[in-house]
């Protein structure tokens, strides 16, 4: 009995010649390059444009509760702090 019953799914080969079959082959295959660019895609870092672009404002002057604080820090201002510090 056991020579009856097959031990793994063998196709004929009239169904792998079969157009039917083509197509679902290219199917499989677009599918599976587009999940390894999505799986590779996931594994980079994140690109974001507007670090590449220039951006349109820029303040005039600082918005901080301490004003003079970037001028302080300028080394070019006597008595101004060590850049270490």
């Amino acid at each position: 009995m056991s020579s009856l019953v097959p031990t793994g799914l063998v196709f004929p080969e009239s169904v792998l010649a079969s157009g039917w079959f083509a197509v679902l082959g290219v199917f499989v295959a677009i599918n599976t390059v587009m999940y390894v660019a999505l799986a590779v895609g996931k594994m980079l870092p994140k690109v974001y444009v507007q670090d590449w672009t220039r951006r349109r404002y820029t303040r005039s002057q600082t918005r901080s509760i301490h004003p003079d604080a970037d001028e302080a820090r300028r080394p070019d201002r006597p008595g101004a702090p060590p850049a270490g510090s």
